[in-house]
């Protein structure tokens, strides 16, 4: 009769979800109750309840995601929020990030020699990359305004794949990085170089948008690996 009793009851536990174990517990008190008295039934219903709590998956913070790094831009609940760097110490921040435009040959060949309808292409594109490194919190919601000491964008035409390679950079000193800074910058160069170009072609692909390298911060150092 124990092992009948048992058995149903650890099935009815995990046809249940965590919201319902209580309640599942409630009823096993009863069943217990009838076949060994009311002392007899708190301890086995504990004892399994015990075991299926154990067994029950457990939720993870979005802050850990299960493991030390967290997600910084996540509350408690999930929802959105600006990061409160208010607590960090001010030091030299800087980051560097690289993106690649594919033109295909016959706009490589108009780009560098300079013959495209709207004007100097690599020229526009690197004022538009630092322009776009001073809006980044503008167009990253989330992205605090910060002050930046220094933005440098570079362009070079590259004969090997007929494209354009692009590396931006970004520093500071405040609270937090600009990495987001550095990656805005190519991305918004990369566009730009679109945008001028895209009259003489479509196929044009703006690839490989990435963070090169960091320093400074509470992370210290990052350097990507080849």
């Amino acid at each position: 009769m124990l092992l009948r009793v048992l058995n149903l009851s650890r099935r009815g536990f995990c046809s249940h979800s965590g919201h319902d174990i209580a309640s599942a517990i409630a009823e096993l008190n009863k069943e217990m109750e009838s076949v060994f008295g009311e002392s007899s039934s708190t301890i086995h219903s504990s004892s399994i309840g015990n075991d299926i709590m154990a067994e029950a998956p457990q939720l993870v913070s979005p802050k850990t995601g299960g493991s030390g790094l967290g997600l910084t831009h996540v509350g408690s609940k999930g929802e959105a929020q600006m990061v409160d760097v208010t607590p960090k110490e001010s030091t030299e921040r800087a980051a560097t990030a690289s993106c690649k435009v594919v033109l295909g040959k016959k706009v490589f060949d108009l780009v560098s020699a300079n013959q495209m309808a709207k004007g100097d292409v690599l020229s526009v594109a690197k004022i538009a990359g630092i322009n776009g490194a001073k809006q980044t919190s503008s167009l990253i919601p989330l992205c605090h305004n910060i002050i930046l000491t220094h933005v440098h964008v570079d362009l070079k035409l590259n004969l090997n794949d007929f494209s354009v390679d692009i590396v931006g950079e970004a520093a500071s000193t405040g609270k937090t990085g600009v990495e987001m800074e550095a990656l805005t910058a190519v991305s918004v160069a990369g566009l730009t170089v679109y945008d001028m170009c895209k009259a003489a072609s479509k196929d044009i692909q703006i690839a490989g948008i990435q963070l090169e390298r960091k320093t400074g911060g509470k992370s210290g150092d990052w350097s990507r690996k080849e």
